[in-house]
């Protein structure tokens, strides 16, 4: 298996190599340059697998030989064995032909823990093997900041710096974060919004010359393919589970940076019986606006009470629009200086029509978040998120559950958001034994300017 750019130039890398390099060196994202393809019958023998063994047979074609099999699959166990729900991912019915998949049931109670659990442990063991030393970068709107540290803490090998925007992220997401004390865990809050943390970020690695001698970034965020990988596998779990492959499911998707939903293309795209995905957002809509309207612009963020989709520019879409432009790094190249400089991107229509045919899209404000978790929790006794009750809603909206089995992905455990379970009329719920004191944790986290220089200083000062 052989990684690709989506701006057309370096040498393909295997999977050590992107995981070690995140972002590509022209500033693209890798994506594999073939999907391994997985048959009906093949699809057939997978059925009744435990989570981790199916995460086996998924991910080992995109880790191609790279680690020993042995090895990959203690990592897989490992990784998914400190989840608190047999099943890893469980289905629960919401009414005839709807479901929500709990991806909360990991230590840090986010559907980030299915990738950044296992992240961790590979980058533990491709460090361990090369006798090398990382740096952890990463920007986080909520939930991908605590998965990160959760999932690199107890490395060695590794010193973590996650940035996240200075209140704009809950109470719960951020202590979970900064009560973190390991002496390689540093918790930076940014004078700004996640998109200007994540394009700090960006920047950092594009010019690596602030950082020490033998020194490499890595990225934890979803511009790591590896993110990516370990996603596809609940798609499959999903459709194992409702009938696949003599069943083909839908998907609604609660999502900001595109990553988790693009697991789902590629589960499609690796054979999986796929009908619909449903890209479900709030108000920061330029997901919606594109696949309504073909206009993927820039506009004004807004503070929500989703607040993991508070996000404007989606760094996982570029993949998405590399298939739709034919897989041609140079015109790719070209679009994305193109939106740099402009803040807008516009599609061909053919090739806009051609991806609506999979995609469709639904908004939700927090008006209608509220609504949504105070109606289902009245009509089935089912407490959401406020992220995942616009993909609730999102499939009452487009009156998705007819024909084909729905399913909800329900990214983060209502604990997290208080804030928007109280405003629904609700009750907000207690926090799991285990984070039970994070209240009364000590915090360590320092306040820095949105300034490039001034985080680099910081990160070289550390």
């Amino acid at each position: 298996m052989k990684y690709i750019s989506t701006r057309g130039q370096g040498e393909p890398k295997d999977f050590q190599g992107v995981l070690l390099a995140g972002l590509a060196e022209d500033g693209g994202l890798y994506v594999p340059e073939s999907l391994p393809q997985f048959s009906a019958d093949k699809i057939s023998s997978l059925k009744g697998l435990p989570y981790n063994e199916l995460a086996f047979e998924i991910i080992k074609p995109f880790v191609g030989g790279t680690i020993a099999d042995d090895k990959l699959q203690q990592m897989i166990n490992d990784s998914y064995g400190s989840f608190s729900h047999k099943a890893v991912a469980p289905l629960q019915q919401l009414d005839a032909n709807q479901w929500v998949m709990e991806l909360f049931h990991g230590p840090t109670l986010a559907f980030k823990d299915f990738a950044l659990q296992l992240l961790g442990r590979l980058l533990d063991h491709v460090l361990t093997e090369r006798n090398e030393k990382a740096v952890v970068l990463g920007a986080t709107s909520g939930d991908t900041g605590s998965a990160a540290i959760e999932g690199c803490r107890h490395s060695e090998h590794l010193e973590i710096f996650i940035l996240h925007p200075y209140q704009r992220v809950s109470e719960v997401q951020r202590r979970q974060m900064t009560t973190i004390l390991d002496k390689n865990v540093h918790n930076i809050a940014i004078k700004g919004n996640f998109d200007d943390c994540q394009d700090m970020v960006k920047q950092c690695f594009a010019d690596q010359s602030f950082l020490p001698e033998n020194t490499r970034l890595v990225a934890v965020n979803s511009i790591n393919w590896a993110r990516i990988m370990a996603q596809i596998v609940y798609y499959f779990y999903a459709g194992l589970n409702l009938g696949t492959p003599e069943q083909a499911v839908s998907f609604s998707v609660p999502t900001g940076n595109f990553g988790d939903i693009f697991a789902g293309y590629i589960a499609r795209g690796m054979g999986l019986p796929v009908d619909k995905l449903i890209v479900a957002t709030n108000n920061n809509d330029i997901l919606h606006r594109f696949f309504q309207n073909n206009d993927y612009r820039k506009e004004s963020l807004h503070q929500t009470l989703s607040p993991s989709m508070d996000i404007m520019v989606s760094s996982n879409f570029e993949r998405l629009l590399f298939d739709m432009h034919k897989r041609d790094g140079a015109s790719m190249h070209e679009l994305m200086d193109k939106f740099q400089k402009t803040g807008t991107i516009q599609v061909s229509d053919t090739a806009w029509q051609d991806i609506k045919s999979l995609f469709d899209s639904c908004r939700s404000d927090d008006q209608q978040v509220c609504e949504t978790i105070t109606e289902l929790n009245a009509n089935t006794a089912y407490l959401a998120d406020p992220h995942t009750a616009t993909g609730i809603r999102a499939v009452q909206e487009l009156d998705l559950a007819r024909e084909t089995p729905v399913v909800t992905l329900a990214t983060a455990h209502p604990v997290k958001f208080p804030e928007a379970i109280v405003k629904a009329g609700l009750n907000a719920p207690s926090l799991p034994h285990h984070m039970a004191d994070l209240h009364d944790r000590e915090e360590r986290y320092d306040i820095l300017e949105n300034d490039l220089n001034i985080l680099k200083d910081y990160i070289q000062n550390t």
